[in-house]
């Protein structure tokens, strides 16, 4: 066994005392400081708090006053503040948790949400579509120009029909290859146009109804000295379904999407329309022409000058 006994601790009554003389002193400063000034006044100030204590009531011995006045010099019941520092930074933000923690949490919560969103979700989808757009333009479309190249190849009775649709072909691709996407695009809106133009069935007539003009002469602007003459026609289906067709005018060259136009003819043929309507108010040699599955234009039964207008 050790020689050396440990000092035994004091008793919590006296430790309470002792801080409650300590608390004394602070609220009485002004006698604290005069009394602490010196060593030799410490009796004197044992006094003053013996008398303090007594006319409360309350009797401290002196080795508790000692205590305490010793406690004070010594500030050992004194909380002296923290310098700042990290650690100290911490300490403060792990006590004051209850206050931000919540509002904290929900903000790291809806962050991790955005970046599971963001980079879980939309990059994702973002870069499956820029690689689905690649493909298509690197390969779909090409497979769908070919696809096209090779219905109008096959149906078409014209060799005219090949030679615009493999031009349109390689143009396309020439633009998929580039990466113009709108280019390519085009090629294929053409190839479809082109087939289906193609594909197309119907009979030319000459409109023969009472509120529409069967034909008509004009003056033409470059030329007033010559007479232009038309007859009025549209298309009808085997169904007999009018369709709409572009058609050219040639007066001011635009092209124009229409069921009803007027086609240029020599003189004769417009006098001889004419002549075929007066006899009995209908003209029994109505049919202009016939556009046929596999070609592109229309073969027609009277003469025609390649003209025609959509508006008079």
């Amino acid at each position: 066994m050790s020689d050396v006994t440990a000092k035994p601790a004091a008793p919590l009554d006296e430790v309470m005392l002792a801080m409650d003389v300590v608390d004394t002193l602070r609220h009485r400063q002004d006698l604290a400081t005069r009394e602490l000034d010196g060593v030799a006044r410490e009796a004197q100030l044992i006094d003053k708090l013996r008398e303090i204590y007594h006319q409360q009531g309350i009797e401290v011995p002196d080795h508790i006053l000692k205590e305490g006045v010793a406690a004070l010099a010594e500030s050992r019941f004194v909380y002296d503040q923290p310098k700042p520092s990290f650690g100290t930074t911490l300490a403060k933000l792990y006590v004051s948790r209850k206050k931000w923690g919540k509002p904290a949490m929900a903000v790291l919560l809806a962050l991790v949400v955005l970046g599971i969103g963001y980079f879980g979700v939309w990059r994702p989808y973002q870069a499956g579509q820029v690689e689905q757009a690649r493909v298509e333009l690197a390969e779909g479309l090409p497979t769908q120009m070919d696809g096209l190249y090779q219905t109008i190849f096959e149906e078409t009775k014209v060799q005219t029909a090949v030679v615009q649709a493999e031009a349109l072909r390689s143009r396309g691709k020439a633009f998929a290859a580039e990466g113009n996407r709108p280019g390519a695009e085009q090629a294929v809106t053409d190839l479809t146009a082109l087939r289906d133009k193609l594909r197309q069935q119907y009979t030319l007539r000459i409109v023969n109804r009472p509120d529409v003009q069967s034909g008509f002469w004009t003056f033409p602007e470059v030329n007033t000295d010559a007479t232009n003459y038309y007859v009025v026609v549209e298309a009808l289906d085997p169904s007999g379904t009018v369709l709409s067709l572009p058609i050219l005018n040639e007066e001011n060259g635009e092209t124009e999407t229409v069921n009803i136009w007027a086609v240029r003819v020599p003189e004769v043929v417009y006098n001889a329309v004419a002549a075929d309507k007066r006899d009995d108010g209908i003209i029994q040699a109505n049919e202009v022409g016939r556009k046929a599955d596999g070609f592109l234009e229309v073969e027609y039964n009277m003469p025609v000058l390649g003209g025609a207008v959509t508006r008079w």
